[in-house]
């Protein structure tokens, strides 16, 4: 994507990540239902934003239901621009997974 590589379901620490950039630091994950408000997720992220890493989420149905509009959003995200789309229509998910901005 824009001549940035991704690995795909790379170990940090004691973790895996779906997808990791390590020169722009985003990691991209692609959750299922089972991450709703789970607990597990929100210290794993913790842990990986306290290495410096940022972290997207985005719903399975989405990306496979949207492609486009999930790849717009990475793009924006390694680019550090704000998304053109309303924050209502942004894909990446808040961690409860309702598609609020992350803070």
């Amino acid at each position: 994507m824009a001549g940035l590589k991704f690995k795909r379901q790379q170990v940090l620490g004691r973790y895996i990540v779906d997808f990791v950039n390590f020169e722009r630091r985003l990691i991209v994950e692609s959750d299922g239902s089972q991450h709703a408000e789970n607990e597990y997720d929100i210290v794993r992220d913790q842990w990986l934003t306290s290495q410096g890493f940022r972290v997207i989420r985005f719903w399975n149905n989405e990306a496979l239901a949207d492609t486009s509009a999930v790849a717009d959003s990475i793009w924006h995200a390694l680019h550090n621009v704000p998304p053109r789309l309303p924050a209502a229509a942004r894909l990446s998910l808040s961690r409860k997974g309702r598609g609020e901005e992350e803070s």
